[in-house]
């Protein structure tokens, strides 16, 4: 027997089985060490690896943005890989985005200011990439509903969309604008976008409503299903703005005619908008961000093609990204395809 074997220095041999979980041990850890890692910067100074987007509900604009986001990076920088992560809405998003559970994420400016305004944990962290296009606010009733006005919801089952998201901010802030207190006034059920327009044809609510890019698929589809209306908001932006920071981020807007050409007369509704923000924190790598940013450049008419709102980001726009700073790698961006 060969000197050192097993057997002389009183050691078993391992059996087949313990290699095999000894095996599986080092792969796991392999595979974490993988995922924790940030994505890294190649010798010729692309990034390459893998980022998370944080982005919003499966019917939403903010899930459809990030697919066609990630489509559009896989063309400019195919050695980088986007992960996409569904989330209540932009107040989940800047939560992830500070627990460092996403490299990037999309919120509303209204949204960020307020966290910014409740002193919350890491906001100087907060750093934007782009302005990517705006969010409209809908207030959605059956066509039959005696509701005209915000006023009107007084007694009504509304979905004031789910914790966590940038829909139930703003609904907040209308509905005390209309003189509503939204915990006795009214029946607040707190949906998202994948339940209210159901809710709404079965008859479980009266209204709802929704922030979100033009057109939001979830309301298509509803008013294929049921005759529905929009009520018009904008009467409400004199109040609003009076009430400081948080708010000054509404601004008047109208529907365009083609957001929703089977509902009657939405080109005609006075509405509020809010611009949405690609965001991330001052530690991101700048050549990380600006690859990201010049793929949302990059990619406008392509995303622009299925959310039309996209169409109207520029580079004249989108460096306007109160209440957040540019990080400096969007800001490298912006000033390379300007020289």
């Amino acid at each position: 027997m060969a000197l050192g074997a097993p057997e002389q220095r009183g050691v078993r041999p391992r059996s087949p089985r313990r290699r095999r979980l000894l095996l599986g041990v080092v792969l796991a850890l392999t595979v974490l060490v993988a995922v924790l890692l940030p994505p890294v910067v190649r010798d010729d100074g692309r990034p390459s690896g893998e980022v998370t987007l944080s982005t919003g509900v499966s019917s939403g604009v903010y899930a459809r943005y990030g697919q066609l986001l990630r489509g559009q990076l896989a063309r400019d920088a195919p050695q980088l890989a986007m992960e996409l992560r569904q989330s209540a809405g932009s107040l989940e998003n800047i939560e992830r985005l500070l627990a460092g559970e996403a490299d990037f994420a999309i919120a509303t400016a209204d949204s960020l200011a307020s966290y910014q305004a409740e002193g919350g944990t890491g906001a100087e962290r907060l750093r934007a990439c782009a302005r990517l296009y705006d969010d409209y606010m809908h207030l959605v009733v059956p066509a039959d509903s005696p509701v005209r006005r915000t006023a009107d919801l007084a007694g009504l089952r509304v979905g004031v969309g789910q914790d966590r998201s940038g829909v139930q901010l703003v609904t907040g802030e209308l509905l005390r604008a209309a003189g509503l207190d939204e915990e006795t006034d009214l029946e607040a059920v707190r949906v998202g976008i994948n339940s209210m327009p159901r809710m709404l044809e079965a008859g479980r609510l009266d209204a709802f409503f929704w922030s979100g890019g033009l057109p939001t698929s979830a309301i298509e589809q509803l008013a294929d299903l049921k005759a529905i209306r929009l009520v018009p908001l904008g009467d409400l932006l004199p109040v609003l703005t009076e009430w400081g920071e948080n708010t000054a981020h509404y601004r008047s807007a109208v529907m365009p005619p083609d957001a929703y050409p089977e509902i009657p007369g939405t080109e005609g509704i006075d509405t509020l908008a809010v611009a949405n923000l690609l965001i991330t924190t001052d530690e991101t790598d700048d050549r990380l961000v600006e690859q990201i940013t010049r793929s949302v450049i990059n990619g406008r008419d392509r995303i622009g093609q299925q959310v039309h709102a996209a169409q109207r980001v520029d580079l004249r726009s989108a460096i306007y990204t109160q209440p957040l700073a540019l990080h400096p790698g969007a800001r490298d961006y912006y000033r390379s395809v300007k020289s």
